[in-house]
């Protein structure tokens, strides 16, 4: 996919620009400078993102994840002998801007080298050519060589080295293909892990089986400690931890690899490779994300498939939509799309702004949004088998896969808009309603893809070292939920009365809420504070006075919000970081929520909004504000740094009442 660079417009729709200063609903009296501040800002930021929608009605921003997407994806292409010069050359060149001055990579801007992402880098740039001697080459070897070498990297780093000979098979975890077969209810069957992570489990259970070996095109002696010696033996970890009796179960799968039936296994691996072709997109892809499409080609080329088979030629297809080209020279892959969130979260935006309900562009979201809808089970209904379906997915296509939190992102985006066809919509929305209702966890709150996925197993596995591989509910997840069961009514369900008592239950002692999907602190605290206040709680409740007072306590001195992504592993980061526009726009939701309009919090901050904006109404937020697994991957979504500093100057200028939003009684 080719896109535009980050602060260029794309394709738009005709006849809006401008039109915002004719259509924005006025702001309310008061305030006055810095309402004026904030409705310049807001005018700006409407017009930018009316200009970035898509024909089709959508909205898309660009995902930056780190190089080992693009470093998989050669070596991918290397592996399956497809690989050429002009994508070795310009994904070579991706890699090289990401590097950082001491020769590593990093998973986030501005974060610690990491050794994995560094060693994965290095082998992809000597793949395209890069000569080890150079000075960028010989600094990441050398960093690589300090850190341990190839033997201190990650489990999955070392499958890709395996594929080539680097690394030796015998030295990797044990994954069995029977495992498919394990029934829902016994541990460590395939649906205790996260969607994620089984998508990418199964087919490598397959990889694993018939340990493949590339002939390497060279040799990666200069990555190891002792060259002599690449592969010592692990520690042993005391056979009463959980480490030394994954360990043992481990060396127990090794031996049942040399004596268990071939023809069990043969078996294992048909009905492993038959799983994964049932869940190919219809794009494709897998999942809508790139590990499991990786993972799923490999598997499958294994097993005999040629490239020109349609499922593996539709897979090869789907991975060259993951890329982004920047001038046809430079190519960066995107881990995946997020084309549903992003165009509820502005629709969001743009309707909280002020722009009136029937604006066309937000009519024609609506339209595509209502056409993205899931209406056949998933994956979710093993868990779930009587459930209706009516829930969307975070891409372009993952029907397998729809979860929580964008089906009631959606729900509040259609609600905001006047589509001329109201009981579609409210077919839509009821649907999503029932859904999300209906995956509900057992503690009152809700993960994000499945239901009570909270199996402590999954994690402790060997080659489960790659971050997080099961989905438990989260706050912000179950957050906007209840904010979604507010908007329709339900404030008063048992059901929604029981998730707010598990958000309260959730609060930290100084006031916040953690952040599973976002970052951190900030982004839990500005999702539950809105969503509670939705629901009823009066601003004057002592959880809602405890979230206000961290949101002021950590507020930067230039009177914006930022958190670095070490908050994760480090209490000393928690509410530290350099101020972004997205992490300051969930602070003003929060504070905006709780009724703290005219505090001088919330004017300090829509003032660095507006002092930070550039003349085109973007804002530059290199930081990394998303999380896909909390502390080990990391995201950008570029139009984070839009969307919800927009929201945050609407609700200012225009309360955050619900009749406004919904033309509705409140």
């Amino acid at each position: 996919m080719t896109a535009t660079t980050d602060g260029s417009a794309g394709p738009g729709v005709s006849g809006t620009k401008n039109l915002t200063s004719d259509t924005l609903a006025p702001a309310a009296g008061g305030r006055e400078s810095t309402v004026a501040l904030a409705e310049r800002t807001a005018a700006r930021a409407v017009d930018h993102l009316l200009a970035r929608q898509d024909e089709a009605g959508w909205w898309k921003g660009d995902l930056d994840t780190n190089v080992t997407m693009d470093a998989e994806d050669l070596l991918l292409r290397e592996f399956l002998g497809i690989r050429d010069e002009k994508t070795s050359a310009a994904a070579a060149r991706w890699i090289r801007s990401q590097q950082r001055e001491d020769g590593t990579w990093a998973t986030f801007y501005g974060g610690p080298g990491e050794l994995s992402t560094t060693i994965e880098a290095y082998v992809a740039l000597k793949l395209a050519g890069d000569d080890p001697e150079a000075p960028h080459m010989a600094r990441a070897a050398a960093w690589i060589r300090e850190q341990g070498g190839i033997v201190r990297s990650r489990v999955f780093t070392r499958i890709w080295l395996a594929l080539f000979g680097w690394w030796r098979w015998e030295d990797l975890p044990e994954m069995p293909p029977e495992i498919i077969w394990f029934p829902k209810w016994f541990p460590l069957n395939i649906y205790d892990f996260g969607c994620w992570a089984r998508q990418t489990i199964v087919p490598l259970t397959i990889v694993c089986a018939y340990r493949p070996v590339h002939p390497a095109p060279f040799r990666l002696d200069e990555l190891h400690v002792d060259p002599a010696r690449p592969n010592p033996p692990a520690a042993k970890a005391p056979l009463t931890s959980w480490d030394g009796a994954f360990q043992r179960i481990d060396r127990a799968l090794h031996a049942y690899r040399k004596v268990g039936s071939r023809r069990l296994r043969r078996a294992a691996v048909k009905e492993a490779s038959r799983w994964i072709i049932e869940r190919q997109e219809n794009d494709g892809c897998w999942g809508g994300i790139q590990p499991p499409a990786v993972y799923s080609l490999i598997a499958l080329r294994l097993l005999g498939y040629d490239l020109d088979h349609p499922v593996l030629k539709a897979g090869l297809e789907s991975l060259d939509r993951f890329a982004v080209w920047h001038d046809e020279q430079t190519r960066m892959i995107e881990a995946c799309q997020s084309p549903v969130w992003d165009t509820c979260l502005t629709a969001i935006a743009l309707a909280d702004a002020g722009l009136p309900r029937d604006h066309p562009a937000l009519v024609k979201a609506a339209d595509w949004m209502l056409g993205e809808q899931i209406v056949r089970p998933g994956d979710w209904s093993v868990r779930r088998p009587q459930l209706t379906p009516g829930g969307w997915a975070f891409e372009f296509h993952n029907d397998n896969y729809p979860d929580i939190d964008d089906t009631a992102e959606v729900a509040l985006a259609l609600r905001r808009i006047g589509h001329p066809d109201s009981e579609r919509v409210n077919r839509a929305i009821a649907r999503a309603v029932r859904w999300n209702l209906g995956m509900q966890s057992r503690d009152g709150a809700w993960g994000a893809f499945d239901v009570d996925n909270t199996s402590k197993f999954p994690n402790r596995l060997p080659f489960c070292d790659f971050g997080e591989v099961i989905d438990p509910p989260s706050a912000d997840v179950t957050a906007h939920v209840v904010e979604m069961l507010a908007a329709e009514g339900k404030q008063d369900d048992p059901r929604t009365r029981k998730a707010i008592a598990w958000l309260l239950s959730e609060q930290e002692s100084n006031g916040s809420w953690f952040g599973r999907w976002g970052v951190n602190y900030l982004y839990g605290t500005g999702s539950v504070v809105p969503a509670l206040v939705a629901a009823g709680l009066p601003t004057s409740h002592p959880a809602i006075r405890r979230a206000v007072g961290w949101l002021e306590s950590v507020q930067n001195d230039d009177g914006g919000w930022g958190e670095d992504l070490r908050s994760y592993i480090d209490s000393e980061w928690i509410a530290n970081g350099t101020s972004t526009a997205s992490q300051t726009g969930w602070a003003l939701m929060a504070l905006l929520a709780a009724g703290e309009q005219d505090s001088k919090a919330v004017e300090r901050g829509v003032t660095w909004l507006a002092e930070t904006q550039r003349e085109d109404g973007y804002w530059d937020e290199p930081y990394f504000t998303g999380t896909g697994f909390p502390w080990d991957f990391s995201i950008n979504y570029h139009l984070y740094r839009m969307v919800f500093p927009l929201t945050a100057l609407g609700r200012y200028l225009h309360g955050d009442g619900l009749a406004r939003r919904t033309g509705r009684d409140a």
